[in-house]
């Protein structure tokens, strides 16, 4: 594999597992970011670091800063790992050679992907099993939905990381905290009951070439996970015959990972669509062939063996307090023990210190701006549904 590729997102653990692929795949790797990443420029495998403007807060300098880029840099792939992926679709659907670089779906998929009640619409339309799920544009619509609160899951169409979602609220909770009318429209999903499980998956040409599916029983307050662990073999299985599915008829190219349940009857129903990088990258161990599978159509990639994967710093600033309060230290011990720890790689380990001070920026950014610590990650490239430059509305 010749030439250069650049991986925007860096803020990502993932993009950094992404960027060590292509390195060991021979390729000229470089990432970027809006926000100081010191993970990254931790790191001894990117050529460079770079910045870009926010693209969410500041679309005409982003898009003067990306020309830059692609002048200098010259790469043969654009790898989106975070939600500017959004944003750089739409700037391709006008600007053809960002388009020829860009490994993701067209604009207009990302946003069915991407809407939590659209993407299930596509899952019915296909035939893959998903929650039944209903608007709510009106007062009306909430007030349907309330006499079921209790199975329903009410959450913002374009939520992430299980930001601002209700599962099974009473009544009055969800009529107080589902706001109608504002830019960021509300969903009910019926709810279903079972054990949670995701995929991560690479397409090219319509043909899935790398799949993984893992859970977790480790999550921040966000509902964000930071161990991963196999699935059942059985539940692996459908999880990759609806991520076929998907990558046949729906996405064509890019990464995507779905979050499903698992019924009691081991059947995966797919709750919603993450159309980027997620920690699924790190079942690979860094392997060359995830990079190959972004660029060629061959045989379809799954992960080297079924150990557990961690993210180091949150292993220790998250997991060991919630297991000494919670009596899991067994478990805790475990996973630290016969887990991979992904942040660090061999001769490359400072970016775990990097990935601490990078968690602790974005927290005390949230304090003070009085965000939830979701938002403050996410800050400079969310998109919520509304129009982008280079995009219809």
């Amino acid at each position: 594999m010749n030439g250069r590729v650049l991986i925007t997102g860096a803020r990502a653990p993932a993009a950094l597992d992404l960027a060590r692929s292509f390195a060991n795949a021979g390729r000229e790797t470089h990432l970027a970011d809006s926000t100081p990443c010191l993970m990254a420029h931790a790191s001894r495998t990117p050529h460079a670091v770079h910045a870009y403007a926010p693209p969410a807060a500041d679309p005409v300098q982003f898009k003067r800063d990306l020309e830059r880029l692609i002048a200098g840099i010259q790469p043969s792939l654009i790898v989106p790992a975070c939600e500017e992926v959004f944003h750089l679709a739409a700037l391709a659907r006008t600007w053809p050679d960002l388009r020829r670089r860009l490994f993701a779906p067209e604009f207009d998929t990302l946003a069915i992907l991407h809407s939590k009640r659209r993407f299930v619409e596509a899952c019915q339309t296909l035939g893959l099993r998903a929650p039944a799920t209903w608007p709510i544009d009106t007062p009306n619509d909430l007030e349907a939905q309330l006499p079921h609160a209790q199975d329903r899951v009410f959450k913002r169409e374009f939520s992430r990381f299980g930001d601002a979602v209700l599962v099974g609220p009473e009544p009055e909770t969800a009529r107080r905290q589902v706001t109608i009318g504002d830019a960021s429209p509300w969903i009910a999903q019926q709810r279903l009951r079972g054990r949670e499980a995701s995929f991560y998956a690479v397409c090219r040409e319509g043909r899935l070439t790398a799949f993984c599916a893992y859970a977790s029983d480790w999550r921040d307050r966000g509902g964000a996970s930071y161990v991963f662990e196999p699935v059942e073999p059985t539940v692996e299985a459908a999880l990759a015959a609806s991520a076929d599915t998907l990558a046949r008829a729906l996405v064509r190219n890019g990464q995507f990972a779905c979050d499903a349940i698992v019924d009691d009857a081991g059947v995966p129903w797919l709750i919603e669509c993450n159309p980027r990088a997620t920690s699924g990258a790190h079942l690979f161990d860094r392997r060359a062939g995830l990079a190959r599978a972004m660029v060629t159509a061959g045989a379809m990639l799954t992960p080297p063996d079924s150990r557990v994967r961690y993210l180091g710093p949150a292993l220790w600033l998250i997991a060991l307090p919630d297991a000494l309060a919670k009596g899991r230290m067994a478990a805790w011990r475990a996973v630290r023990r016969e887990g991979v720890e992904v942040v660090g790689a061999p001769g490359d380990r400072r970016p775990r210190l990097g990935a601490v001070l990078d968690s602790l920026t974005f927290g005390a950014r949230a304090l003070v701006s009085g965000r939830s610590l979701t938002q403050a990650m996410t800050d400079g490239i969310a998109w919520d549904g509304h129009a982008l430059p280079g995009a219809a509305p």
